[in-house]
């Protein structure tokens, strides 16, 4: 395992897949705890609508997630995304580095 880097991912989950949510939030949770890294922050921000129509749709689901975790768990991310077809929008930002867990205890 390489040193931790701390991550943010914002994803938007197609608006007739909304139920489906926790097991999203489940697998995105186990790929980064598989690569030893751990899930910081979820801050679901609910339904809320497009600057434009995606897939003629006018609204999505928005969870933003903060994570600390190894450098390839990004890329791993990145591929579940593009597969998921319940995900139709999502970026991935490295935020430090350096990850401290004990920096991190408030």
């Amino acid at each position: 395992m390489g040193e931790l880097r701390k991550y943010e991912t914002l994803f938007v989950i197609h608006p007739d897949r909304v139920e489906e949510k926790d097991s999203v939030l489940e697998k995105i949770t186990e790929i980064i705890t598989k690569d030893q890294g751990q899930v910081l922050k979820v801050d679901e921000w609910g339904m809320r609508k497009f600057a434009y129509p995606i897939e003629k749709k006018k609204h999505g689901y928005y969870i933003l997630m903060e994570f600390a975790s190894p450098a390839e768990t990004p890329d791993r991310l990145t591929q579940n995304f593009r597969l998921d077809e319940r995900i139709i929008r999502f970026i991935v930002v490295k935020l430090d580095e350096k990850f401290e867990p004990q920096a991190n205890v408030a």
